[in-house]
């Protein structure tokens, strides 16, 4: 009898240790996603600083060499719009174009749970592990889908609203275009 109780003691415990390790593992993968995305735009900002500060020499060494268009033609204004036309082409250029909205996955029926690795996670916990193995933007559909493989379990009856507005709420995620999250 007393093996028995203490037995259920130690079961019960064990089950609390890995409820609290599950929780931390969780915990662990959103601040690790959130140290990625951080990197990103450090890293996005150092490029626009890079950027600024050779447009800055450029149009500096202008100045000293003296004007290359007759006099007053470029006031500062001009100058500024033509600098932000310049840093707003050479962003454009080193980011992916968005995903078409034409290219939206269907939504699959036929699914069948693969594992239950998001059984006891959050829309934003198990999007952010999909997003993260991905290694780019996905659809709502396409996560829907991976979620479904993965074990997760819907409760309403509109899970795609559910998963849009889920990431729409959440800071960590980035609407990349219609749909569409990273």
């Amino acid at each position: 009898m007393a093996n028995e109780t203490l037995i259920a003691r130690l079961e019960q415990n064990l089950r609390q240790s890995r409820a609290a390790r599950t929780r931390l593992a969780a915990r662990l993968a959103e601040l690790e996603s959130e140290a990625e995305i951080i990197r990103g735009e450090l890293a996005e900002m150092d490029t626009l600083a890079g950027q600024t500060e050779a447009a800055i020499f450029r149009l500096l060494s202008n100045v000293m060499s003296g004007p290359s268009t007759p006099v007053g033609t470029t006031s500062v204004g001009e100058l500024e719009i033509e600098l932000q036309r310049r840093l707003a082409q050479a962003e454009l250029s080193q980011h992916p174009s968005a995903p078409l909205r034409h290219n939206v996955p269907p939504v699959r029926s036929n699914i069948e749970p693969i594992d239950d690795r998001f059984y006891d996670r959050t829309i934003p916990q198990a999007a952010t592990m999909i997003l993260r193995e991905a290694g780019g933007p996905l659809h709502v559909n396409e996560i829907y889908n991976r979620l479904l493989e993965g074990g997760f379990s819907f409760t309403g009856h509109n899970p795609t609203i559910s998963i849009a507005v889920s990431l729409n709420r959440n800071s960590r995620f980035r609407k990349a275009a219609p749909g569409t999250f990273d």
